[in-house]
């Protein structure tokens, strides 16, 4: 299954999920594209983002306003529909809606084959150029020779005391683990350098969990700002 956390106010772009993608709102956007992979349901914050997601016809769960991460409203959600541990949850950010579909479907059976015996969750990546790693709003991520993730970093990782021949790598809002996986990261406190760098995946790696990255080639865009969003609507005009 998958499940979009869709929270309405945000700090750097407001009401960013309401947004015209199409004509339709970001977010029913990036569902309408995932439903073409998997069974969706979106999990919700606010009445209105309920009722408009019933509009189109999602499926959607109402959970909590006091939730500090999308992680922990896709908890909320797997408790509402009462799944069991071993299934499968795809967690898509609602910022996504230029994600192509072949990588969705490459990413789901990337998961599939990993998950749970050999990485506690599943994310992927995307080559970025030195310039784009500069960028703090874009967030990196550095790994081992089989692509499980090191570290996560709104800096330029890894920093450059010499010319670093390998290609940065942009991290990619979009995780997959078990609903059993789930549960026993959202048991685990918050750590120091998930508060430091506002990246809950750190939390996982802080508590020793394995994060197998798998590399995608994609032109999508994910909206973190309204920049992002003006920037987006000039690269993907044609195909909206």
């Amino acid at each position: 299954m998958i499940i979009i956390p869709a929270r309405l106010h945000s700090s750097r772009f407001f009401q960013k999920i309401l947004c015209n993608i199409g004509g339709v709102p970001m977010f029913i956007a990036t569902a309408k594209k995932a439903l073409a992979v998997d069974e969706v349901c979106i999990g919700v914050d606010d009445e209105f983002v309920f009722e408009l997601s019933r509009k189109y016809g999602f499926k959607a769960i109402l959970t909590s306003t006091k939730h500090e991460s999308g992680t922990d409203r896709i908890q909320e959600v797997c408790e509402k529909l009462c799944l069991q541990d071993d299934e499968l949850i795809i967690n898509i950010q609602a910022d996504e809606p230029f994600i192509e579909l072949e990588n969705l479907q490459k990413f789901k059976e990337f998961s599939q084959s990993y998950l749970p015996e050999e990485a506690f969750m599943t994310s992927c990546y995307k080559n970025i150029s030195k310039e784009a790693a500069q960028e703090s709003n874009l967030v990196k991520v550095v790994c081992d020779n089989d692509d499980f993730a090191l570290y996560f970093s709104r800096a330029k990782i890894p920093y450059e005391r010499e010319e670093y021949k390998d290609n940065f790598k942009g991290h990619l809002g979009i995780y997959a683990y078990t609903v059993g996986a789930l549960k026993e990261f959202c048991s685990l406190k918050s750590s120091s350098l998930e508060k430091c760098e506002k990246l809950e995946q750190l939390r996982a790696l802080q508590n020793g969990k394995k994060i197998k990255m798998l590399q995608l080639y994609t032109q999508s865009i994910g909206i973190d700002t309204k920049e992002d969003y003006e920037k987006a609507l000039q690269i993907f005009e044609n195909k909206l």
